[in-house]
């Protein structure tokens, strides 16, 4: 019965894309994709109105749709070990979100709309060189959020 699976785990499958199969599962809390080899997020993500945690750490991905900002339940976000060099404006709509962790990413900038997830407790952006400015910048976005950078690096914007 799809209607009664709220927990679905598909880490380590080896899978090279979303599995779409994952659609008849529309009561899902959880959603784990973590050590596969996924490079697109397809819009279709964001069809789990109910999905709370999503786990996709050590893929390849390297953006994320501007629909996430649907994901209006989401409390835990972790795209960790990924090549994701921007994120979407949308991300500031994940109103409920209280964990970002995108640690060991290849971000350059981090969108000034994540100051209005008022929600947000803890953002982990280890492993990813921003200037002095810019981590000032992030704390300055999201004053009452644990900011975590690896020290920062001389570099340019």
């Amino acid at each position: 019965n799809p209607d009664s699976v709220y927990r679905l785990d598909l880490s380590k499958k080896k899978l090279k894309e979303f599995p779409t199969e994952v659609l008849q599962f529309k009561q899902l809390r959880e959603l784990n994709l973590n050590k596969n080899s996924i490079a697109l997020l397809p819009e279709l993500i964001c069809n789990f109105p109910n999905l709370q945690r999503l786990y996709i750490n050590n893929n390849k991905l390297s953006l994320l749709p501007s629909c996430i900002g649907n994901l209006k339940n989401l409390q835990i976000l972790e795209l960790n070990r990924n090549v994701i060099e921007n994120l979407p404006e949308e991300i500031g709509l994940l109103i409920n979100l209280e964990e970002l962790s995108l640690w060991d990413n290849e971000l350059g900038y981090i969108p000034d709309e994540i100051k209005n997830i008022g929600t947000l407790k803890k953002l982990e952006l280890r492993g990813i060189l921003f200037n002095n400015e810019q981590q000032k910048r992030i704390h300055d976005l999201l004053p009452y959020t644990t900011i975590y950078f690896s020290p920062s690096c001389n570099c340019k914007n």
